[in-house]
C-alpha cells in the first residue's frame, strides 16, 4: 500500500485546520457580539459551502484560482507559480470549503461567554484585541477544540473541491480520498481497502474526541 497520499491527507488536515482555526476565530468573534443590517445575509454566506454540493464550489473556485482568475493570477504574479493543482492550491479550497465548520462551533461558543466579563477586562484597561486574546480564547478553548477537530475531519474526507482544484499529482494533490477513488476504478479493491482501515480508527478517534468535549460541556453548562 502506498502511505504517502495518507501522509499527505494528514498534513493537509494539520495545515488548513491551523491557518483556518486562526483565521475563523476573529471572524466567529465579530459575527457573535455585532448586530447589523444584513448579518443573516453574510452568515448564510459563510454557511453556503455545507450546502453546495462539493463539485460545484470546486468548480467556482477552479475558475477564480486559475492563472485567468483574480486569486490565481494575483498568486501567479507574486510566486511565479501556478495556485492550482498545488499543495498550497489545495489548501486554500479547503480554507474555503471547511470554513463554516469552524465558525459554527466558536461563535457558539463566543455567545456563552458572561459580557460581565467582557465589561470587566474594558474597566481594567484591556484593548479589545487584548480582551480577545485574554479572556475571550481562555474561555472558548472547548468551542475551538471542537471547531478544530470538525475541520481536521472535513479536511480529510474531502474528495470534490480537492479534485477540481488539485487534480491528482502525486505527493503533490494526490490526497487519500482521490487515492482511493482511483484504486477503485483500477479495479485494486484491496488497496482501497486498506486504505480506507487506515482511516476509519483517525476518524473514529476524533469524532469520540468531539462527543467527549460537547458531554463535557453540557455538564459544565
Amino acid at each position: 500500500m502506498d502511505w504517502q497520499p495518507i501522509f499527505l491527507s494528514l498534513k493537509l488536515a494539520a495545515v488548513s485546520t491551523f491557518l483556518l482555526i486562526i483565521l475563523a476565530a476573529p471572524l466567529a468573534y465579530a459575527l457573535s457580539i455585532t448586530r447589523f443590517a444584513g448579518k443573516a445575509l453574510v452568515e448564510a454566506l459563510i454557511n453556503l459551502p455545507m450546502a453546495l454540493p462539493p463539485t460545484v464550489l470546486g468548480f467556482y473556485l477552479l475558475v477564480v484560482m486559475g492563472p485567468k482568475g483574480f486569486l490565481g493570477g494575483f498568486w501567479e504574479n507574486v510566486t511565479g507559480s501556478p495556485l492550482v493543482f498545488t499543495f498550497q492550491g489545495i489548501v486554500v479550497a479547503l480554507l474555503i470549503y471547511c470554513l463554516p465548520f469552524a465558525v459554527q462551533p466558536m461563535k457558539a461558543s463566543f455567545e456563552k461567554i458572561d459580557r460581565s466579563m467582557l465589561e470587566s477586562a474594558y474597566v481594567l484597561g484591556l484593548s479589545p484585541v487584548a480582551t480577545f486574546l485574554r479572556v475571550i480564547i481562555p474561555n472558548s478553548v472547548s468551542g475551538l477544540a471542537a471547531a478544530a477537530i470538525l475541520v481536521f475531519i472535513h479536511s480529510i474526507g474531502a474528495f470534490g473541491v480537492l479534485l477540481m482544484v488539485g487534480g491528482s499529482v502525486p505527493g503533490e494533490t494526490k490526497v487519500v480520498s482521490i487515492a482511493i477513488y482511483e484504486a477503485v476504478e483500477s479495479l485494486a479493491y484491496r488497496e482501497a481497502g486498506l486504505m480506507c482501515l487506515v482511516l476509519i480508527p483517525i476518524s473514529y478517534s476524533f469524532l469520540l474526541l468531539l462527543n467527549l468535549i460537547t458531554r463535557r460541556n453540557r455538564a459544565w453548562s
